[in-house]
């Protein structure tokens, strides 16, 4: 800390704790610190990252004293600043404290009872820190954030942001600002005590919450993606403190893009099928580039650049016009070739309706042969069946007849038997009358 460090800055943040044991074994394992005992004193403990002090570890002596976080504002006047703020409605903790060399410090509750400390330091100055394990965010839970946000840009000259309505839960989630930037927020909750949060920078989120669960402590939010592309887990340690680790957009772009670099090759092998089997005239990505998105028309594509923020400029309308003539070229080429792709199906299966037709004719044929024939076996079966029935009765008939006829004399010869029969009695009658005369 040093005297270059402007007001309104979180400079120094510091654990009270119950079980400083538990706290040095447990933090190392979550964010990317290293306990170190501070040369003054031993007894008290630096959290170094990157080989900076970025805060401090204290043994609560009262054990009935509750374990807590405590982040430190840098300040031009601790004396002046306590002044103010007890007009603006806070309460004294521990009034201005002087260490020797080192710097002044002082502890307060602001209205709503959230405790802070106020920090001016002895020594030369040290640029702000970034990067894991150095702090990037303050988050203030409070009873009443409106009030709190005044008390606070009038105490250290924090700029009211922008403001985001969270629901009924938790109202709207206000931003604030120190050296024109985005510094933390503030929000409303009902029935819980007011406090600071502070979030420590990790390289991956994910990890973090899951390394803290390993070593004992408890994930109560997250990990979860917040508006703007970061994400966040809100986690306490084995003792109950709560504090947050934050995983930055860039990071989380970074390891975004490693897995779909990661994914890239069966993409690209999938959109290179999928550009054969089209006939699509856009070329096909290599191994390892990651798949573009359909081509559209130009105009649609600046269009949805310009709603999406992005700072290229316009061309000149002969050039957008030339330009977007050019871009929409090799959709139109798509276009084309998935219309003759189409084409093509279509005539394949033209084709392939060709080649079945004639083997379904045949078939049919075949079918229709085969019962034909049968009907034709059938029919000349019945023809010989017929055949036979007739022939015998037509035998049968021409038996009776033989044995009628067989059994008759000729009718021609019918009347001379007659007359030879009669002719035959009376000359025997006349013989025996004769004879009877005799």
């Amino acid at each position: 800390m040093s005297n270059a460090d402007p007001r309104g800055r979180f400079v120094w943040h510091e654990l009270l704790t119950t079980d400083a044991a538990a706290a040095t074994a447990f933090y190392p394992k979550v964010v990317p610190w290293k306990p170190q005992a501070w040369e003054r004193d031993p007894k008290y403990t630096l959290w170094v990252a990157n080989g900076v002090p970025i805060g401090g570890l204290a043994t609560l002596t009262d054990e009935s004293a509750t374990s807590r976080w405590v982040a430190y504002v840098a300040v031009d006047d601790v004396p002046a600043t306590v002044a103010r703020a007890r007009a603006l409605g806070a309460t004294v903790v521990r009034d201005a404290t002087d260490i020797p060399d080192v710097g002044t410090y002082a502890m307060l509750k602001d209205p709503q009872g959230a405790e802070f400390a106020i920090y001016k330091s002895a020594t030369e100055g040290s640029a702000p820190r970034s990067g894991p394990g150095t702090f990037s965010w303050h988050e203030l839970c409070t009873t009443d954030a409106e009030a709190a946000l005044h008390f606070y840009t009038e105490l250290f000259g924090w700029k009211e942001g922008a403001k985001h309505d969270m629901g009924e839960a938790h109202g709207v989630y206000h931003l604030f600002q120190h050296d024109g930037a985005d510094y933390g927020g503030i929000y409303q909750m009902a029935n819980v005590p007011a406090a600071w949060m502070c979030y420590v920078k990790v390289a991956d989120a994910g990890k973090a919450a899951s390394a803290a669960k390993a070593a004992g402590g408890r994930v109560i939010n997250g990990p979860m993606e917040v508006p703007g592309g970061s994400w966040i887990a809100q986690i306490l340690d084995p003792v109950g403190v709560g504090f947050a680790v934050h995983e930055e957009k860039a990071a989380a772009q970074a390891k975004s893009a490693a897995a779909k670099k990661a994914k890239a090759p069966k993409t690209a092998a999938a959109a290179t099928e999928s550009v054969g089997a089209s006939g699509s005239a856009a070329s096909a990505p290599s191994d390892g580039e990651e798949a573009p998105a359909s081509r559209a028309p130009a105009k649609k594509s600046r269009n949805t650049s310009t709603a999406a923020g992005a700072t290229t400029e316009m061309p000149a309308p002969e050039e957008s016009a030339a330009g977007e003539e050019e871009a929409a070229a090799p959709a139109r080429r798509s276009t084309g070739g998935s219309r003759a792709a189409k084409r093509e199906k279509t005539a394949g299966r033209k084709a392939a309706g060709k080649k079945k037709a004639p083997a379904k004719k045949a078939a049919r044929k075949k079918a229709a042969s085969k019962g034909g024939a049968r009907r034709k076996t059938t029919a000349g079966r019945g023809a010989r069946t017929a055949g036979r029935k007739s022939a015998r009765r037509s035998a049968a008939k021409g038996g009776k007849t033989a044995r009628r006829s067989a059994g008759r004399k000729p009718a021609a010869k019918r009347p001379a038997a007659k007359k030879g029969r009669r002719a035959a009695g009376r000359s025997a009658r006349g013989r025996g009358g004769r004879r009877s005369g005799r």
